[in-house]
């Protein structure tokens, strides 16, 4: 087959899927800022992979599809995974525990929020993962422009996960809290509540694959999900076999599925 890849990066996990697709006898290629434009010119391939989800490359997965090109994962499913709000809701449709979260200025923030409110988690309002990620400790924190609209996101204490799925693998990581996927990270085996999770959320939103950053609260012991993936570069993948090889032949089955309905 031809294949596609939105993404804004030609190396890491892209490169390596590449790779291993062109091995596999399929025409690879890799749609990035120097060669993506958003026409006719797509439809060439059989189908697209969206590694990307900064703007432009969701665009062109909404194009695709709307010209009955096969997005895997979808352009609405990784646009969700982006945004806090979207992010927010998804995780809710699941019917999981997700942090509260206060969002306006910083002026409505102060006036609206009481002491007990801090320490808070400031969140850019499009993004996955740490960047841009900082704890408020108190309103004297606040120090953003007058008219910038900011999202906060509940501190919760506790133990911090980071939790890959691949198909029926679940890799289960014990991280150090506010931090992205590449640092280092201890191989833990996976509860029952957490394998529960995982399950509900890739039932709910039909995944092939993905990760969700979960913390358990210290004083209940509940478990909430702060920041969910819809495709990481499995970097700290410590459980059985190639995570790029499964994740292929996974995309590879369910775009076969699509083209011959």
């Amino acid at each position: 087959m031809k294949i596609g890849i939105l993404s804004k990066r030609t190396q890491m996990i892209t490169g390596k899927i590449k790779d291993y697709l062109e091995k596999k006898g399929h025409n690879v290629k890799i749609y990035s800022a120097e060669n993506l434009c958003i026409n006719e010119s797509l439809f060439e391939n059989d189908f697209y992979i969206l590694k990307s989800k900064k703007l432009f490359y969701l665009y062109a997965g909404y194009f695709l599809e709307a010209n009955n090109i096969p997005v895997i994962p979808t352009a609405e499913i990784s646009h969700k995974h982006k945004y806090r709000i979207d992010a927010h809701f998804l995780i809710k449709e699941a019917n999981l525990l997700a942090p509260k979260y206060y969002m306006g200025t910083q002026d409505t923030i102060k006036k609206n929020l009481k002491d007990e409110d801090y320490p808070l988690i400031v969140k850019p309002l499009m993004g996955s993962g740490s960047k841009g990620v900082k704890v408020i400790k108190s309103v004297n924190d606040l120090n953003f422009k007058d008219d910038q609209i900011i999202f906060l996101e509940e501190f919760i204490e506790g133990s911090h996960y980071n939790v890959y799925f691949i198909d029926k693998q679940i890799c289960t990581l014990e991280k150090p809290p506010l931090t992205h996927e590449h640092v280092k990270m201890k191989l833990v085996p996976t509860p029952n509540d957490i394998r529960e999770i995982i399950l509900k959320w890739k039932k709910t939103h039909n995944l092939l694959f993905g990760h969700l950053d979960i913390v358990r609260e210290n004083e209940t012991d509940k478990i909430f999900i702060v920041d969910p993936g819809s495709f990481p570069e499995f970097t700290n993948w410590k459980c059985e076999g190639d995570p790029v090889q499964q994740i292929c032949n996974l995309i590879l089955k369910k775009a076969k599925r699509i083209i011959s309905n």
